[in-house]
């Protein structure tokens, strides 16, 4: 049995395991296919079930019956929107635009309601979002729609404004940005993620077969450790950042590993 680690809680499995296949499937995925498909990456079945109800508490996944009457849970409507909008980011092949602008959010919270100060702070650096000034946070403008829906989600919204615009100096762009993100930070993530799968992608390069178990569990841990990474690195352009960045290098490994192992994988899921 494979040892789950810090980097794959059962909680961030199970939504992985939907986001890559689970909304794919046709009705709910019944509770007695969680626990095989989360066998499969180590995960035992009372930790598949403490997991699925928190994420049933959170609102992400609903409890329905299947077409054969079977218990099973569905994702719901917000944690959909939630998987959509971060495919956007999670599969993005392109690389950023040279000069797309910004998004600046503006936001002012009553010192009666600090704690949503505090929610609100914690989503905008999940997003990705750097710190311009107190109060002003600063993403590249293509993370607008996705921002907007996560704030509406949370209703968070009447605290916020929303601006787009270029950055007019004093200091150089490049200067800023590494006062707005902890680059060194970001650049320890990406290196995380290749020293834990980059190997593994060297071990599939050497094969010509893909067994679909084999496939699916290399494949879903790669993403699981993936997927919160373009949260963390918003995609700042090149020109922006240090020489030889490392996240050009880990997107390359995921975007080839779920190349040769995604579609492999969902045979063992049953798709």
């Amino acid at each position: 049995m494979i040892n789950v680690s810090e980097q794959h809680a059962p909680r961030s499995l199970i939504v992985t395991l939907y986001g890559a296949y689970g909304r794919f499937m046709p009705g709910p995925v019944p509770v007695a296919e969680l626990i095989r498909l989360l066998a499969a990456v180590g995960v035992d079945a009372p930790s598949v079930r403490s997991s699925v109800s928190r994420l049933k508490r959170r609102g992400l996944l609903l409890p329905a019956r299947t077409a054969q009457g079977a218990a099973g849970y569905e994702l719901s409507p917000d944690a959909r929107q939630l998987l959509d909008d971060g495919d956007r980011r999670v599969y993005a092949a392109a690389p950023p635009p040279h000069d797309e602008g910004w998004v600046l959010a503006v936001f002012s919270v009553p010192e009666s309601e600090r704690q949503k100060r505090h929610v609100l702070r914690s989503r905008l650096a999940g997003l990705g979002f750097g710190t311009a000034t107190p109060g002003v946070w600063i993403a590249p403008a293509r993370l607008y729609e996705e921002t907007r829906h996560t704030l509406e989600r949370l209703r968070l919204d009447p605290y916020v404004d929303f601006f787009r615009g270029e950055h007019l100096g004093f200091a150089a762009t490049v200067e800023a940005v590494s006062r707005w993100w902890d680059l060194a930070a970001i650049a320890k993530e990406h290196e995380a993620f290749l020293d834990r799968h980059a190997p593994v992608l060297h071990g599939w390069d050497k094969r010509e077969d893909t067994p679909p178990e084999e496939a699916y569990r290399d494949y879903l841990l790669a993403l699981d450790s993936w997927r919160h990474l373009p949260y963390a690195d918003p995609g700042l352009p090149a020109h922006l950042l240090p020489a030889d960045w490392p996240g050009v290098r880990s997107a390359a490994v995921f975007q080839a590993l779920h190349a040769r192992l995604r579609d492999a994988g969902a045979g063992f899921v049953g798709l």
